[in-house]
């Protein structure tokens, strides 16, 4: 007797350890109850993944019996995690949460492009633009893209830099930041010397060349530049990071982020500086930046904050080299330059521009159905400075 019931306990328990169990499920919205089509399903620690049928239904088969964790995540909505004890067929019911920060794609909507559109653009990632990033002006991370020309008074890209893209210049380009203008309201110009290391503030850039989706400003002949700044982390972090480069160049930055408070809340913030002597003669350049954020979510509802802030001083190099010296000394500066009363050569040292800009953007975004999202912002630009400049008076 006791032989026959060891024996039906080792057949139960070889049974069991060779058993193989499916994992079934159906995925759906917690605030629309409507199944999600392409939501991504992960087998922690193993090879497994699949993606939910038009019904929002998934299953994974022949799995051992044990302990298992499911990670969901699908755009617009925030990951799942899900722990499933398997020791016989599993059938599960899992509900997303839509996404805390579902508004910096919807704000930008109306100035971007996809693939489908008549228009010619290129993406440039978040990734691409961090390991470019060496403190320049924007300008100087542009110059690999196609038709791009750059310029940069001091030489190497930090200071006053300009770009022209299919031979058109900034006056014919527009630039918005999240959607919102940076051209000078009077000149259409833009100064990019003005926000030295936004680049550090920057998610991803799309360059539309030739006539684009424009709905600001003149008309954009030769482009526009659509940049989105850094969307703000839903984990807490830190970074200080620095680098050094000839011509006795820095650049130092800090950066943080709180994460989600109360599920709802979130801040971040950079500090930059960048300065460096620059390659031409006397273009120093001496440049601060700041960006903070700050954002607030619910299930329906956006609303971010952001204020950027440069301050720059730099050394006046803008008016060239002439050509009979640019063979001889290629770094020369005529800005400054005057003789004395020997006819000594010398250098007014304070041949200087200033200049301190600030933007203040308020953007909400409200999702009124599944298809029909309410979008507003409101800006604020605020700029001051001067350059001195010297001028030798013949009396």
């Amino acid at each position: 007797m006791k032989r026959n019931v060891l024996f039906a306990l080792l057949s139960a328990f070889v049974l069991q350890s060779f058993a193989q169990f499916a994992i079934k499920g159906k995925v759906m919205s917690h605030d629309l109850k409507e199944p999600l089509s392409g939501a991504h399903i992960i087998l922690e620690n193993t090879q497994l993944r699949t993606i939910t049928g038009s019904n929002g239904e998934f299953q994974f088969g022949k799995l051992k019996s044990g302990s298992y964790t499911l990670i969901i995540s699908y755009l617009g909505y925030a990951t799942e995690m899900r722990k499933v004890a398997l020791h016989s067929d599993s059938n599960i019911e899992i509900e997303l949460l839509p996404s805390a920060f579902m508004a910096d794609e919807i704000i930008i909507h109306s100035t971007r492009v996809d693939a489908n559109a008549p228009i010619t653009f290129q993406d440039i990632s978040h990734t691409e633009i961090m390991a470019s990033n060496q403190g320049k002006d924007l300008p100087m991370l542009l110059s690999g893209s196609v038709s791009a020309v750059t310029t940069s008074d001091a030489g190497n890209g930090i200071g006053y830099t300009a770009l022209r893209i299919r031979g058109t210049d900034m006056t014919r380009i527009n630039v918005t930041i999240n959607g919102i203008p940076l051209n000078d309201p009077e000149s259409h110009n833009v100064f990019w010397v003005d926000l030295p290391d936004f680049a550090a503030s920057t998610d991803n850039i799309q360059i539309q060349r030739g006539v684009g989706t424009s709905t600001n400003g003149a008309a954009a002949f030769g482009a526009s530049i659509n940049l989105l700044s850094s969307p703000i982390p839903t984990e807490p972090y830190g970074e200080i990071s620095g680098a050094l480069g000839s011509y006795q160049s820095s650049r130092l930055s800090g950066s943080f982020g709180t994460g989600l408070i109360n599920k709802h809340w979130s801040f971040s913030g950079r500090i930059s500086d960048v300065r460096s002597d620059g390659f031409i003669d006397r273009a120093a350049s001496n440049l601060q930046s700041y960006h903070i954020g700050g954002s607030y979510s619910d299930k329906l509802n956006s609303l971010r904050f952001n204020l950027v802030s440069g301050k720059e001083t730099t050394y006046q190099a803008w008016d060239g080299i002439p050509g009979y010296i640019l063979d001889t000394n290629r770094r020369f500066n005529g800005m400054g330059a005057y003789m004395d009363a020997n006819g000594k050569l010398q250098y007014y040292e304070n041949e200087t521009d200033n200049y301190k800009q600030t933007h203040y953007q308020l953007l909400y975004s409200r999702q009124l159905n599944k298809s029909l999202f309410l979008n507003a912002a409101a800006h604020y630009s605020k700029g001051k400075g001067y350059y001195e400049q010297f001028r030798k008076v013949m009396i």
